[in-house]
């Protein structure tokens, strides 16, 4: 069943939940840095702690992994568009 027009999608997740961000980008000083500040705003109880990185067989592109307590569909959307927004952001799955 979809939505009327006009109407957002209903939210398949259940809040609040855990929920996996992968930001990609490639490997240069201060990503993790810039990611981190990104993430922090739009959830502040994120513990810096359990960001994992990891680079690319090559080494050209940087991956970083957190996973934040979601809170809402909007928190989640507004998290998405500033982090596809970054410069230093190739992707974000």
């Amino acid at each position: 069943m979809t939505a009327a027009p006009g109407t957002p999608e209903p939210s398949l997740i259940e809040y609040p939940s855990d929920f996996p961000l992968k930001i990609l980008g490639h490997t240069q000083p201060g990503f993790a840095q810039a990611i981190l500040a990104v993430v922090k705003k739009h959830a502040p109880d994120f513990d810096d702690a359990s960001l994992t990185m990891k680079t690319s067989k090559k080494g050209k592109y940087l991956s970083v992994t957190c996973v934040i307590r979601a809170t809402s569909r909007e928190q989640l959307d507004a998290l998405y568009q500033e982090l596809c927004d970054h410069p230093m952001v190739v992707m974000v799955l």
